[in-house]
């Protein structure tokens, strides 16, 4: 799981600062909650412990943090079957649906988001969304194309961006179709950092379409990640994805200087490390059976540098 990417933008099955009291779900094993603002492997992007959230924000970013947490347990961890996990979510969404019509939720993680929802005016629809996306990973384990991995990502990781923006009081349509872009990439280049975790899960995230473009089936796919090396038609399938992740991270980074400084400081230095990421990727020559991308310390000077220089960044190839 990715620990290089922070941000105030949502993207699954990463990590992120999360505070002591934001409690796993039942339905979800494993070791005891983190020590505060300890980095866990759940979300690279709620601005949980960073100081550029303004304090007034931080109980609102808090509560949609432990929802989608959550939700996020009940749906990826531990060891309960699909159909468990999907009656957990069908509750939250039950909950969800009960506290946008003013009712008892009867969930600690929906009745703490009403608060904030009414005090922002928050949209009920990215909550929805978010269950959507969760319940998805249920049932679909392959997409076949780029536009279904679009949808997937307008539901698993744009949501959040837009709450976001909500709460910056920032959602214009503009704005909006940035965060949409910055949110989709960064899904996307943690699909690509995640191509073997995930098939040991039995899921592709990369387009179908895209491999059979270039020459890969599930079984080459599959002999690949056995022999820990990708071959050349899988590792420019990856290369595809990557420049599409690329291009889109790039399409979104008008957005740093139309919010406010705080985010939009915040927003340079994750768009400069999910392209650092990708650049990385491309050092290994996209083949992520020898090696996952990652970054460390060393790193420090160039994002720093590539966020000084955005959104000046050209688009088009690195």
């Amino acid at each position: 799981m990715s620990k290089q990417i922070s941000a105030p933008f949502y993207n699954r099955r990463v990590n992120a600062p999360i505070p002591s009291s934001a409690t796993p779900s039942p339905l979800a094993s494993g070791p005891a909650p983190a020590p505060p603002w300890h980095g866990v492997d759940h979300y690279e992007n709620f601005p949980v412990a960073s100081w550029l959230l303004p304090r007034r924000l931080r109980p609102a970013v808090i509560a949609i943090y432990r929802f989608a947490r959550h939700a996020d347990d009940i749906a990826d961890e531990g060891d309960a079957d699909a159909d468990s996990r999907d009656r957990g979510l069908q509750a939250l969404q039950q909950a969800l649906t009960t506290a946008e019509a003013g009712g008892e939720p009867g969930e600690a993680v929906v009745a703490a988001l009403v608060g904030p929802v009414r005090a922002h005016r928050l949209d009920w629809c990215h909550f929805h969304d978010l269950l959507d996306a969760f319940r998805q990973d249920l049932r679909v384990r392959r997409y076949a194309d780029v536009a279904a991995v679009d949808d997937y990502c307008r539901r698993s990781a744009n949501p959040v961006g837009r709450l976001m923006l909500e709460l910056f009081d920032a959602a214009e349509p503009i704005n909006l179709a940035a965060s949409d872009a910055i949110c989709s990439a960064l899904q996307r280049a943690n699909f690509l950092q995640d191509i073997v975790v995930d098939f040991a899960k039995d899921r592709i995230y990369l387009p179908l379409a895209t491999l059979t473009a270039c020459g890969v089936g599930e079984a080459r796919l599959a002999a690949d990640i056995r022999r820990g090396r990708f071959s050349t038609e899988t590792r420019r399938a990856v290369a595809v994805e990557a420049l599409r992740a690329r291009e889109q991270l790039l399409r979104g980074r008008v957005l740093v200087r139309r919010v406010p400084a705080r985010l939009g400081l915040e927003l340079r230095f994750v768009l400069a490390g999910a392209l650092r990421i990708l650049e990385r990727l491309q050092a290994l020559d996209h083949d992520v059976a020898a090696g996952r991308p990652t970054l460390g310390w060393r790193d420090g000077p160039a994002l720093l540098l590539t966020a000084a220089r955005l959104p000046r960044l050209h688009a088009g190839r690195p």
